[in-house]
């Protein structure tokens, strides 16, 4: 049995806590938040005790303890935690600073304790058999990869002015995704954005709307499509075509019945939010990460992931911002 300490208790740290207590061989052992309320209140709800980080992190019968704390708080907490023997699984990104999380990968090299970086989209069965199609040769060569993924609704202002904006808050799931799919990173990122949802957001300095194109060695071509608002619900779809075929995984939808009519065909919408989209996901992220920890082998994501997401991010920022093609090399020195 895994003991396991959580650090967080947010919307998200309750996503994880259900996982962690949904799976036969973990337990939640510990919950800290620096909002004590939101502490008392999951350590209640999963059987935990509520202790600061820094007693979950020091206690030794803890062997591993998952990072929902605020993405400036990651890089750090990954270093005390592992420094202290326990096995590490945190949320997306590592750091709102990429030279912060490559700092953050240098300290923890030191360390045989393991790292992963939560990026539950890979874990996603439509995803995951995409994937296995491709590397099963099903569609032969791939070729043009396109990741379309829309949130029903913005989030709050006061939200986005600490997020690190979107290219960092929320495509970088969709960089992971293509590294996912495409087996390496692209040599260049070109970018553009756009404050069409919500003037608020453009004042405070990020994007709501935003393309951007990956361009990889072999000649190979990713285009993401974010948009902070789609009118009818959470849109999450992959398409990737081949030498041979076309690969695509479709919305998840509220229901699969569809009416026909002299009037014509309609169907359900997709699922409103990510809670809804992604549990089997979110299941799937902790199950790999226990097993991983059992077997000693090697994280389904690494630190070294998330640092490649971020270094995405950096570059789409840095093209955004100047309108021109960013190299990776550029980003990463």
């Amino acid at each position: 049995m895994i003991n396991v300490g959580l650090l967080g208790a947010g919307r998200i740290a309750t996503v994880h806590a259900r996982a962690i207590k949904a799976h036969r061989n973990s337990t939640l052992v510990a919950v800290a938040d620096v909002v004590a309320e939101n502490a008392a209140r999951l350590a209640s709800e999963f059987g935990a005790d509520v202790r600061t980080n820094e007693e979950i992190i020091a206690d030794p019968n803890i062997d591993a303890v998952l990072i929902a704390t605020p993405t400036d708080t990651h890089s750090p907490l990954i270093e005390l935690a592992t420094a202290s023997g326990k096995a590490v699984l945190c949320e997306k990104p590592v750091d709102l600073s990429l030279s912060r999380a490559l700092k953050c990968q240098e300290v923890v090299s030191g360390s045989d304790k393991p790292v992963m970086i939560g990026f539950n989209r890979r874990f996603d069965p439509n995803f995951r058999a995409l994937k296995d199609a491709l590397r099963n040769g099903d569609i032969g060569k791939a070729e043009l990869l396109s990741i379309t993924s829309f949130d029903p609704a913005p989030p709050p202002v006061s939200y986005v002015k600490v997020s690190g904006g979107l290219f960092r808050d929320m495509m970088i799931h969709d960089f992971d995704m293509a590294n996912f799919i495409m087996n390496e990173a692209p040599v260049s990122v070109m970018a553009t954005g756009s404050s069409l949802v919500d003037p608020e957001i453009g004042a405070a300095g990020d994007v709501d709307t935003a393309v951007v194109t990956l361009s990889y060695a072999d000649g190979r071509i990713a285009v993401i499509k974010n948009s902070r608002r789609a009118a009818y619900g959470y849109d999450q779809r992959v398409e990737l075509l081949g030498s041979e075929g076309l690969l695509q995984a479709q919305n998840m939808l509220e229901n699969t019945v569809v009416k026909s009519t002299a009037n014509g065909v309609t169907g359900a919408k997709p699922t409103y939010f990510f809670l809804e989209r992604y549990m089997p996901a979110y299941e799937a992220e902790w199950s790999d990460f226990v097993e991983a920890i059992e077997s000693e082998g090697p994280m389904p994501v690494s630190l070294e992931d998330g640092i490649s997401a971020l270094a995405m991010a950096e570059a789409a920022t840095r093209s955004a911002q100047t309108g021109r093609p960013v190299l990776m090399s550029e980003v990463l020195g």
